[in-house]
């Protein structure tokens, strides 16, 4: 048997899906605690979604004995559980969290986030926007206009790649839900080059500089995250981010959602069908995408001057911020 096979087999047994249905045709009589793909009790949901997300690792291949697993944290459910998971199969992983600076909402689950960690044993790194850029996300809020997700995803990412260098995969709490919408909004926008980097390992192109990103939870739909979380009581608080609601990305979730509720199996044919896309455009984008490195940080960039720095460098005025500061 396979490093995966094996290590997936003494973490949850000779459990795949066929078993699960298997035993659910015997007619449990237990009380169903959550209805998504079909009814399933507490005990047949939690081996029924771990044995999916196994079965999502051995199949595309995410993790190889070798690696060395860092997981992009924030706290919230989907990151928590993936990084339950891991450590539950392979051990020796390491939670990543990024400290954007939002009041009453990173504070909070960051806390829930250092008290997981601290009752499993998990070691927790932790990156700041005030550290790393000089300034808070609050705090540049407050000085410019800008859209919150479109400043924030940008720094949020290349600490993330930042902080994770010395690992050979970043593992992210991505769901099916999550993956959908982002399918859709690179349509709607029209950027296919962007496309071609999702699927359930990220990127079209390798580089040294850039950590690969893997989602175990690619196929878990958001609904049964959060159940799974409940259900194993990780202590967490299930709360969204303040700026959420006026992101381009609320639009097309709450969009799909509607789509999803009078055609049940939606978000699972957009994934699907792109799945079987995706192949053509890598092939695609391939030949055209290129990594440089930013003239001012040396971190991955499409052009001569990374995104953070752009950002930084645009705020540095109104923000007095007098340099850039990496602090990893």
């Amino acid at each position: 048997m396979t490093f995966l096979g094996n290590q997936i087999a003494v973490a949850i047994g000779p459990v795949v899906l066929d078993d699960v249905e298997r035993s659910i045709k015997k007619r449990c009589s237990e009380p169903a605690v959550i209805s998504v793909r079909q009814p399933l009790c507490k005990s047949h949901f939690i081996r029924d979604f771990e044995s999916r997300v196994a079965a999502t690792i051995k199949k595309y291949k995410l993790i190889s004995k070798k690696d060395r697993i860092v997981v992009a944290c924030s706290g919230g459910k989907d990151s928590t559980a993936i990084l339950y998971l891991l450590n539950k199969w392979f051990g020796n992983v390491t939670a990543l969290a990024i400290d954007e600076g939002i009041p009453g909402y990173r504070n909070l689950t960051l806390e829930d986030l250092r008290n997981f960690c601290g009752r499993s044993d998990i070691p927790l790194k932790v990156l700041s926007y005030k550290k790393a850029f000089g300034f808070s996300l609050h705090e540049a809020l407050r000085k410019v206009t800008v859209l919150p997700c479109n400043i924030c995803g940008t720094l949020r990412r290349y600490l993330l790649n930042s902080g994770a260098r010395g690992f050979t995969k970043i593992a992210t709490g991505h769901n099916l839900d999550d993956e959908a919408q982002s399918i859709m909004m690179n349509f709607f926008k029209g950027n296919l080059g962007l496309a071609a980097r999702l699927g359930p390992i990220s990127g079209v192109v390798e580089d040294e500089k850039f950590v690969p990103r893997i989602k175990p939870l690619y196929f878990c739909y958001e609904k049964e995250v959060a159940a799974y979380a409940f259900l194993k009581k990780f202590g967490i608080r299930f709360n969204e981010c303040p700026h959420a609601s006026v992101s381009f990305r609320a639009s097309v979730r709450d969009f799909l959602n509607g789509l999803e509720q009078e055609q049940p199996g939606t978000k699972q044919n957009i994934v699907s069908n792109f799945l079987r896309l995706l192949p053509k455009l890598k092939k695609r984008y391939a030949a055209s995408a290129s990594i440089s490195h930013c003239s001012t940080c040396g971190e991955p960039a499409s052009n001569g001057l990374c995104k953070a720095c752009s950002y930084v460098n645009s705020l540095r005025e109104s923000l007095q911020v007098k340099s850039f500061r990496k602090s990893f």
